[in-house]
C-alpha cells in the first residue's frame, strides 16, 4: 500500500508539473509566445508620407515618389531563372548572388533587402513577373522628390539610417531613412511622422496566405507634418544661377523679421543625385571633390575677411566712443607704415580730407585706420580699447553661432586681448600693431551670414532678429526667437552710416549696383586673399564681397554676396546683389544687359589655375 500510494503520488506530482510548465509557457511567458507568433505571423512596417516642403509663398520645393524595395524570405524560395530577374532589375549576377547570401545567412524565415529603391516603372513592369519567383516581393516607400531642385546645402538630403542609430525609443529599423543634414535633419521629427504596421497570417510551410485576424490588429502610421520654410523659391533659384561656374554664397534676410530669404552656395550639386540607386556613387563624388567642395555650404561655414563693409561697423563703433563725429574729417595720405611691415595703401588723392559720409563712400583706408587707432590707443591701455570694441562687435553677432535652425556652421573670429597678448606678448602691442583690423583685413573672421545679419542690424537701426529658416512657429517658439538683439550703438549715429552707404552706391565705388526707382544702400569690399604654399605666404585674386539692404529707409532684404578670386566688389559681388534685390522687390529685373553679363560669365578660367583646382561634375 505503502509503495503503491508513493507511485500515485509521483505520478500525480509529475502531471501537476507539467501543466504547470506548459501553463507558464503559454499563459505567462510573453518570450515564448512572441516567438510562436512571429512564426505565424509577418509583420510589414507601413510608411507615413515624409512631410512636404514649402517656400514662403507656398511653392512646393520637395515632394514624395514611390520606390520600391525588393524583399526576399529564403525559405520560400523555389528554383528561378536568376539571369532574367538579373536582366530585368539590371543587377549584376555577383551583386544578386552575394545579397541573396546575406539574406539566408541572416534568417530563413525572416525577410531581407535584396536591392533598394527601385522606381515605379521599373518594379512595374517586372511585377507582372513576381509571380515566377516565390520567396520575393515589394515593400514600398517613399523617396524625396526634389521638384525644384534648388537648395540643396539648405534642405540637406534624407539616406539609410546607420545601425547605432538605432534603439527602442526612436523605433527606426534597417533600411529607413533619416534626414540628413539641412531642413532634413533639424526638422526630422516632424517630417517623418510614425509608421504603422499590417499583420499577415503564415501558414506552416511559411507562405502568407492573408491578413491577420483581418487586420484587428494593424496599426495606422501617423500622418507627418508639412513645413513652410522662409526662403523665396524663385529668389534662390535667381541666386543660383548668378553664381553658376563662380564660388561664393549669397545671404538675403528680411530684416524686420530675421526670415532668411536666400541661402545660395556654389558650386552646389543637384538634391536628386542623392536619390535612388547611384546615391552612394555620387555622393562619393561630392565627398571626394576637395576643391570645389559642393557639399561645403560657403554662406553658413566659410570663413572669409570681412574686408571694407566692416568699415561700416568701425564707424558705428567710433560714433558711440565719442572717437568721430560726422563731421570728423581726417586728411588722406594714399598710404603710411603704420608698424614695421604693416603699409595701408589708400586709393583716396594725395591731401584730400573726408569726413565720415566721404569716408565711407570713397571707402578712405586713411580715414578707418585713424578712426581704429583712437578706438584703440584713445583708451586706458590698447587691452581694454580691443576688449570694448569686441564687446561692440559681438553685440552686432559676431564671434559666436547665430542660432539658426541649421546644424551647421562657424563662429567667425573676433580677437581679444589675450589673443594679443599670447600672440606679441602682453604690453609689447598697440593699436598700430593691429591697424589691418580697421578694414577687415585683419584677424577678423566673418560668416556671409553673419554678415547678411549685421547689415540687417544696420538697416533696423540697431537690432537684429535671429536668423532662421522656419516660417511657422509655436507661440513658445515666437517669444523666444523673435527677441529683439539690441547693439550697444545709439539710433541716431546709424542715420550717418546708412547715407554713407547710400552714397556708396549713387556716387561711390558701387554704382553699378544703382536700380531705378530704388534706394539702395551697400558697401563693396575688395579682400585680399592669402594662402601658404611652401611655406610662404602667397598671394591669389582677391575675393569680390557686397552687403547692402533696400530700400534705404524701409528695408525688405538686407544682402551679403561672397564670390571667391573675384577681383574687386564692384566687379561681381555688387551686381549681383543688386540684381537679387531688384527681383525680390520687382518681381522682375529690368537691366537685362547687366543680367546676361553675370549670368554669363564666368571664373572657371581663375578657378583652374594651378593653386585652385578642378571642378567636379557627377556623371548620371
Amino acid at each position: 500500500m505503502i509503495r503503491k500510494g508513493i507511485l500515485s503520488a509521483f505520478v500525480i506530482g509529475s502531471c501537476f508539473l507539467f501543466i504547470f510548465q506548459l501553463m507558464s509557457l503559454q499563459l505567462f511567458n510573453s518570450e515564448y509566445s512572441a516567438l510562436s507568433q512571429n512564426n505565424a505571423v509577418e509583420k510589414r512596417p507601413i510608411y507615413p508620407n515624409r512631410g512636404l516642403i514649402y517656400d514662403r509663398n507656398g511653392v512646393l520645393i520637395v515632394a514624395n515618389q514611390p520606390v520600391y524595395d525588393l524583399m526576399v524570405v529564403p525559405e520560400n524560395i523555389q528554383p528561378f531563372d536568376t539571369i532574367e530577374m538579373i536582366e530585368e532589375l539590371s543587377i549584376s549576377k555577383e551583386e544578386f548572388l552575394l545579397k541573396l547570401k546575406k539574406a539566408k545567412r541572416f534568417s530563413y524565415k525572416l525577410p531581407s533587402l535584396i536591392i533598394r529603391q527601385i522606381s515605379g516603372e521599373n518594379r512595374a513592369s517586372f511585377q507582372e513577373k513576381i509571380w515566377k519567383y516565390p520567396g520575393f516581393y515589394f515593400q514600398k516607400k517613399l523617396a524625396r522628390d526634389y521638384v525644384l531642385p534648388i537648395a540643396s546645402n539648405l534642405l540637406g538630403y534624407t539616406s539609410e539610417v546607420l545601425p547605432r542609430e538605432i534603439n527602442k525609443e526612436n523605433d527606426y529599423a534597417l533600411g529607413e531613412m533619416i534626414g540628413r543634414q539641412g531642413i532634413e535633419k533639424t526638422y526630422e521629427n516632424s517630417l517623418r511622422g510614425k509608421k504603422g504596421t499590417t499583420l499577415y497570417q503564415k501558414d506552416r510551410f511559411n507562405r502568407i496566405i492573408g491578413p491577420y485576424k483581418e487586420g484587428a490588429f494593424d496599426t495606422k502610421p501617423k500622418s507627418s507634418e508639412n513645413l513652410t520654410l522662409t526662403i523665396d523659391a524663385l529668389l534662390q533659384q535667381y541666386g543660383e544661377s548668378l553664381l553658376k561656374n563662380k564660388r561664393g554664397g549669397i545671404v538675403a534676410i528680411e530684416p524686420s523679421t530675421g526670415e532668411v530669404l536666400a541661402l545660395v552656395t556654389a558650386p552646389s550639386y543637384d538634391p536628386n543625385s542623392l536619390i535612388g540607386r547611384k546615391r552612394s556613387k555620387n555622393f562619393s563624388v561630392l565627398v571626394n571633390d576637395t576643391i570645389a567642395k559642393p557639399l561645403f555650404d560657403r554662406g553658413l561655414q566659410a570663413e572669409y575677411s570681412p574686408g571694407s563693409p566692416f568699415k561700416t561697423l568701425n564707424a558705428l563703433i567710433g560714433l558711440q566712443e565719442k572717437v568721430i563725429t560726422p563731421e570728423t574729417r581726417f586728411r588722406c595720405n594714399e598710404g603710411h607704415y603704420y608698424t614695421k611691415n604693416a603699409f595701408m595703401k589708400c586709393h583716396c588723392s594725395y591731401g584730400s580730407k573726408n569726413d565720415l559720409i566721404k569716408g565711407i563712400y570713397n571707402s578712405c583706408n586713411t580715414y578707418f585706420a585713424k578712426t581704429y587707432l583712437g578706438l584703440i590707443n584713445n583708451a586706458v591701455t590698447p587691452a581694454e580699447g580691443v576688449n570694448r570694441w569686441r564687446e561692440h562687435l559681438e553685440k552686432f553677432g559676431l564671434g559666436n553661432y547665430l542660432g539658426y535652425d541649421l546644424p551647421i556652421g562657424k563662429k567667425g573670429f573676433i580677437p581679444n586681448s589675450n589673443y594679443y597678448d599670447r600672440w606679441y606678448q602682453k604690453g609689447r602691442w598697440g593699436g598700430t600693431t593691429i591697424i589691418s583690423n580697421a578694414i577687415g583685413q585683419g584677424e577678423v573672421l566673418t560668416t556671409p551670414i553673419q554678415m547678411a545679419n549685421f547689415t540687417a542690424a544696420i538697416a533696423n537701426r540697431g537690432y537684429f532678429i535671429k536668423p532662421h529658416f522656419k516660417k511657422s512657429f509655436s507661440q513658445k517658439e515666437k517669444d523666444s526667437l523673435f527677441t529683439k538683439n539690441y547693439t550697444l550703438i545709439e539710433p541716431q549715429h546709424f542715420e550717418t552710416v546708412i547715407e554713407g552707404m547710400y552714397q556708396v552706391v549713387e556716387r561711390g565705388t558701387a554704382k553699378i549696383a544703382r536700380i531705378k526707382g530704388i534706394e539702395v544702400s551697400g558697401k563693396t569690399g575688395t579682400v585680399e586673399n592669402f594662402v601658404r604654399l611652401n611655406n610662404e605666404k602667397t598671394q591669389l585674386s582677391d575675393h569680390s564681397i557686397f552687403i547692402a539692404f533696400a530700400p534705404k529707409d524701409d528695408p525688405k532684404i538686407a544682402i551679403t554676396v561672397f564670390v571667391e578670386n573675384g577681383y574687386w566688389g564692384g566687379r561681381w559681388a555688387a551686381p549681383i546683389a543688386s540684381l537679387m534685390i531688384e527681383k525680390y522687390l520687382t518681381g522682375t529685373v529690368k537691366r537685362k544687359w547687366l543680367e546676361n553679363k553675370m549670368l554669363e560669365g564666368s571664373l572657371m578660367d581663375e578657378y583652374d589655375k594651378p593653386l585652385s583646382g578642378k571642378p567636379f561634375t557627377i556623371n548620371e
